[in-house]
């Protein structure tokens, strides 16, 4: 399951207010976020679509998606088969506790550059 998704904006401002405008009608909310840094939306089922300004350095990229696993090994195998498909590492499997107390995550940069993630949160 995808867990979040982040894309890249040229004006976070303008386009925390378009957001917050647009999901409205589908009952989407503004959670939390960063001022003049990111922004995270609750799109249901503890899924977030999140915006962030794109001119942040690595290893953020213009596309981040962050997928949902069951354990901590699923993260591990993730993490060593998409380098063996050629992914590079943005960061190895482990725990993020400046994310959440039990955030445990590994990254990679995908063919075209892009941010991908294998996550878990639960203790």
């Amino acid at each position: 399951m995808i867990d979040h998704i982040t894309i890249g904006v040229s004006d976070l401002d303008k386009s925390k207010l378009f957001y917050k405008k647009a999901f409205a009608p589908l009952g989407y909310s503004l959670a939390f976020g960063k001022e003049s840094v990111f922004w995270a939306f609750d799109i249901g089922n503890g899924c977030l679509f999140e915006i962030q300004r794109t001119d942040e350095k690595p290893p953020f990229t213009h596309l981040h998606v962050a997928f949902r696993v069951k354990s901590k090994a699923e993260v591990d195998a993730f993490y060593r088969a998409a380098l063996e498909a050629g992914a590079s590492d943005n960061g190895a499997p482990g725990p993020r506790p400046n994310y959440a107390p039990n955030y445990y995550a590994c990254f990679v940069l995908d063919p075209d550059g892009y941010n991908i993630e294998a996550m878990i949160n639960e203790a």
